[in-house]
Parts: C-alpha cells; structure tokens; sequence
C-alpha cells in the first residue's frame, strides 16, 4: 500500500509538472540562453570540444566553459583549456617551426609617435585616408606574421615575413589565424593581405594568397590574377590548396567561389552554379571532398563537392547538396568518426552541434543540448514560408513568422523586418538582437522578405539592388507588406517597420514611400543621407560600387540617380513616428546619420526618439547594452503601435 502510494504521488507530481504553463521568450530571458561555439576535433581524434558562453548581465560580460563530447553523445566533460586538446595549426607539420601574428609600428601617426618629446600628446596626423575602420583608429601599427623555431629559443629568433610591409596579416578587421597557414611540407607559409596602402586601400577589395618560402625568403603572389577578394586558404594532405574567391574589385557582396590549385593550375569548383554562393568550407579528412555551405532558398545548407583528376590538367568535382529543411547549417566544425559533425539553428532555437547522417530519415541528428531544457519551457514560434508576386511579376519568398499560441480569428499588429547587408542572406537565423522568436513573443507577426539583394535565389536576383537601393527593393517591401494585408488575422491599422544597417536605410527610405501604410518605424545604424555617408564612412569602394560614383560626378546619370535616392531627400513626406539607434563608434556608419535623422525628426515635429550607445560600434555587443536596446525596441513598438 504505502510503494501504491508514492507512486500515485510520483505520477501526480509529472502531471503538474507537465500542466506548468509554459513561458513566452523574454529580452531577460534571451540573455540566459547558452550560446554554442564549436572548437574543433580533438588531435586524438575522440571528441568533439565546444564552448558555452553564458551572458552575465550584472557584471556586463560573457563567461565560459569548455566541453569535450564523443560523437555518440553521453555526458560532456568539462576541460579546463580546449585549445590544449587540439592540433596546434601554428605549429608546422614537421613539428619545427611556430607561427603567430604581432603588431609592428610602420607608419607612425600619432602625436606622441611622431615627436619623441610629446610624450603626452593625443593628437593625430593622416595624409591619407584609411584613418579609421570599422571601430578603430588607425595607429600606425599592423599585423604581420612571425615563423619561429618550435623550442625554448623561439621567442628571441622570430622572422617577420612582411619586413616593414604596411599591410595586415590578419587583415582588418575580422581576420584571424585562418589568415595565415603552412603547408603540408611546412616549406611554406601561406596567408591573406591586401597590398595597398591609404586611400588606395579604402577604394579596394583586392586581398591576394601569398606563398612566403620560408628557406629562401621569397614571396610568390599566388591569386594576382585576380582583382577581388581571395579569403581562407585551407591545404589537403596531398597539398591542393582551396580557398574563397570574388572576382570583381570592389564589390564585396560578388558571387563567392570555392577555387582549387592543382598543379599550377586554378578550378573553380562551383563556377557554374549561378545560384551557389560559397560561405565556409572545410576538406574531407581523406582529402578528397570539400564540404561548404551555401544560401539556398531562404535557408543555408550544407554541399559536398566530391573531386576527381582526370590528368594533370583538370580538376572538377560533382556538387551534391546534403542537407534540406527550415533551418541554417552555420558552421562545419570536421569528421569524427567517420562522420561530420556541424553548427545548425532556426528561428526558434540557438545553435547547437548536430551529427550529419545522410542516410537517416532525419539527416541532422543533434549531438549537444545546452539549451533543451530552456526550450522545452518555452512556447515557440511557427515559421511559415510564403510566395509573393512583385511589381515585376517575379516569385518572391518571405518568412512569416507568428506568435505563440496564434489564433487566425483575431487581429495581429504586423512588423516588417527589412534586412541589412545590403546583400545578405535571409534565412533561419537565431539572432541574440534581431530576434524573430522574441519578436513574435511580444505579440506582433513578422513579415521578412527575401527581397532583392539576396543570395540564395541566383546571381541576378542578388545584383539587382547595387546603384538602385530606393529602386525595386523598395516595391519588393511594399508588396511583401501589401500582400500581408490581406491575410485576415493582419490588423491594416497596425503596421510597423524595422531594420538596421542597410534595413534601418530601408526604414528611412520607406519613411517617405509608405504612403501611410506604417504607423510607426525603428532604424538601427541606417544610411540617412548619402552625401554625408560618402564623405566619412570607412570604405569608399562600397559607396563607390553601391552608388555608381562620387556626388559630385554631373555627367554620371548612375550616381546621380543613386544620390537622389537618399532618405534625406523624403524627410518632407515623413509624418510618422520613428525611433532611431546610432553606436558611436560605427565607422561603417557614423554617427551623423543617425544625428541628421533624429534632427530631422524632431524639426518636424513629428514623435521620435534617439537611442545612443556611445561604445557600441555596427552592432551591439555588451550585454547591458543589449538589454536596454530590446528595452526600448519593444517599449516604443508599446507605445506607437
């Protein structure tokens, strides 16, 4: 009797356990959620290693811990150090020789550089541009690369392989160690820069492959064919070199390719797939397969290119595509028995490491769960693709993403999410800022269109947008939005309009298109006015490329046309309310955008409030930050809509 009992109790426990209501996604909880990152393979080849970031808002910072786990799951083990379980890629393959990268002063510009008695000076002196970037001022100081002897006399015999050069390896301002690698006879050196200086380097996209031999000291340009980006050299064990590739200067959103050099010879692997465009890849272990990742159709997936030599000569490969469904393989992390272990998420759940199994009814198997218990407790958000007919008569995919326990009888405040980029994908991505499921949470449905300027949907699709910005995207956003309209449970009287970089531009473009469609807008580092935007961002071949020209080119109809496209040329036709977010150490975007915008907001008379961060550049990073920006997002959306 008393054994009948308890286990009455135990069942009646799991009944209200499971009767707990479960809990809408949060900003506070959203800074909870553990966040994945993949290390790598152990050298032992036994385990995966990962890290969780955790956000600790009170003391404004990050925490973390390392795990190792064996591919048939278990219990992670905790270690105190990943990098110790892995290979060491700064060491060469002989064992003989370490890599590493330091700063070194070439160009002295400051002050107190300059004049050895001014000890204290901050003053700067440029006679060029490249003065600043992305969220720093230039220094004077690059990033060069060091080989040294692999023992004890290393650190006091390390060889600079870019003497006195004025270029970065890594290069600026996302570079890493990927920028520089060996071979696998660990003769030599091979790594990425761009080899132009000043304003000649802010009006190029140009980094080249250079192959240092590391007996002779010679240095080989290997890619100086080509004029546009070549990124991420990756060597198999036979010696082929890979990497990534764009072929025009000055457009960093070109088609990128997956390029090989065998023999002497360049292929290039996906050249005839208009629709591919190559993210990351990653060799086979056997050297004889690359795996890479692609847009495809408002997703990204994971291919595998299977290669074959047919003489010296030739080189190419079958493109097979292992992975599909409503989600993004983000990362490709390498084998591990036999299997290839890789990052996935959606718009519902953060990334996690999943196992491929391509044979399996559900090729994705997940191997960590960091987060399951979170998720399980919280209501989700269904995702929902949708065709929408442009003004062009073209077929344009959108993500309709509702709320919780949506109901289609009642009427929902609509947001349309315009996306940044300009041309980035679109696809099921889990955002810590931009995020959809938290959107949706707050009780709005999310209209996100993959509208022109996108890869995924073909090279065509994807160029459309450069020199036209307030063209056909801007139809595109008015038809995803129209067409939303007239699904019955949208509320017509309450619509809104989001977006950061090129969609905060979107959002003060549409600010004097919409004809009253919106009732209010939110604009995160968004382009406001062209000619101010020319005349301090960081990287002129982007305005270049993007607007067709400079402002003060008469005879240029296409850069004419672009500069009349700016927002700041609509402000007359603004009449509805709109926040606007400006971090002050975005280069990329500077603070007078945001400035003008605000300014132009308020003369008018019309609602507006200014978020600043003074310390936050592009994005938003600290997680204090964060909090008070989707604070406000979500209390202005509250108040205005």
């Amino acid at each position: 009797m008393k054994y009948l009992f308890l286990g009455i109790v135990c069942i009646l426990m799991m009944h209200l356990v499971s009767a707990q209501p479960k809990q809408t996604l949060s900003p506070e909880l959203l800074w909870k959620i553990g966040r994945v990152s993949a290390n790598g393979i152990s050298k032992d080849k036994k385990f995966v290693l990962y890290t969780v970031s955790y956000p600790d808002v009170r003391e404004n910072k990050f925490s973390k811990k390392s795990y190792k786990l064996a591919i048939n799951g278990g219990k992670p083990e905790l270690v105190k150090t990943a990098s110790d379980l892995l290979v060491n890629n700064s060491v060469s393959p002989d064992g003989k020789f370490i890599l590493s990268s330091d700063e070194v002063m070439v160009n002295p510009v400051k002050g107190k550089d300059l004049y050895s008695d001014l000890p204290l000076s901050n003053a700067y002196v440029f006679t060029s541009l490249n003065y600043r970037h992305w969220d720093t001022w230039e220094d004077g100081k690059y990033n060069h690369v060091f080989f040294a002897p692999n023992d004890s006399t290393g650190s006091k015999r390390k060889k600079d392989i870019m003497p006195k050069q004025p270029y970065d390896c890594p290069t600026q301002p996302f570079g890493g160690d990927e920028d520089y690698i060996w071979s696998p006879d660990s003769k030599h050196i091979v790594y990425v820069t761009k080899q132009k200086t000043g304003t000649a380097y802010t009006m190029s996209t140009n980094t080249d492959l250079f192959e240092y031999d590391i007996t002779t000291g010679l240095t080989k340009n290997l890619t100086d064919y080509n004029k546009g980006y070549d990124l991420n050299p990756a060597y198999n064990k036979e010696g082929i070199l890979a990497w990534l590739q764009m072929r025009r200067d000055g457009y960093e959103a070109d088609k990128q390719d997956l390029i090989v050099l065998v023999n002497g010879n360049h292929f290039n692997l996906t050249g005839k797939r208009d629709d591919l465009h190559v993210e990351n890849f990653k060799w086979s272990d056997d050297g004889k397969a690359i795996y890479f990742n692609a847009p495809v159709n408002g997703t990204l997936q994971l291919f595998k290119v299977d290669r074959f030599i047919s003489d010296k000569n030739d080189f190419s490969g079958t493109i097979t595509q292992l992975t599909k469904g409503d989600f993004d393989v983000t990362g490709i992390v390498g084998e591990l028995d036999g299997k290839l272990i890789v990052t996935r998420d959606d718009m519902n759940h953060a990334p996690e490491l999943f196992v491929l199994e391509p044979n399996a009814d559900q090729p994705l198997k997940q191997l960590t769960h960091v987060n399951d218990d979170f998720y399980s407790s919280l209501m989700l958000c269904k995702t929902v693709r949708k065709m929408v007919t442009t003004t062009d008569k073209k077929d344009m995919l959108e993500w309709i993403i509702y709320p919780p326990n949506f109901d289609s009888t009642k009427k929902y405040p609509t947001i349309l999410y315009c996306q940044g980029g300009p041309q980035s994908a679109l696809t099921q991505f889990y955002s810590f800022r931009w995020n959809f499921q938290l959107m949706a949470s707050n009780g709005y449905i999310i209209i996100a269109p993959n509208r022109r300027g996108m890869p995924g949907h073909g090279t065509k699709w994807n160029e459309q947008i450069s020199k036209d910005w307030g063209g056909q995207v801007m139809d595109d956003y008015l038809s995803a939005i129209d067409d939303a309209t007239n699904l019955p449970y949208v509320d017509k009287s309450r619509l809104g309009c989001i977006g950061a970089s090129f969609g905060g531009y979107s959002v003060f473009a549409l600010a004097g298109l919409h004809n009253n469609r919106f009732k209010t807008f939110i604009a995160h580092d968004g382009v406001f006015d062209f000619r101010s935007m020319f005349g301090t961002t960081d990287e002129m071949w982007f305005e270049y490329w993007e607007k067709g020209g400079a402002y003060w080119e008469k005879n240029n109809a296409v850069a004419q046309r672009s500069f009349a496209q700016s927002p700041s040329n609509m402000v007359d036709k603004w009449n509805t309310p709109i926040m606007i977010v400006q971090g002050g150490k975005d280069y990329r975007v500077p603070i007078e955008q945001g400035q003008q915008a605000f300014q132009a907001a308020q003369l008018k008379g019309i609602k507006s409030k200014f978020l600043y961060l003074p310390d936050e550049n592009h994005w938003v990073m600290s997680p204090q930050n964060a909090l008070v920006w989707q604070r406000e997002f979500y209390n202005w959306l509250k108040e205005t809509l």
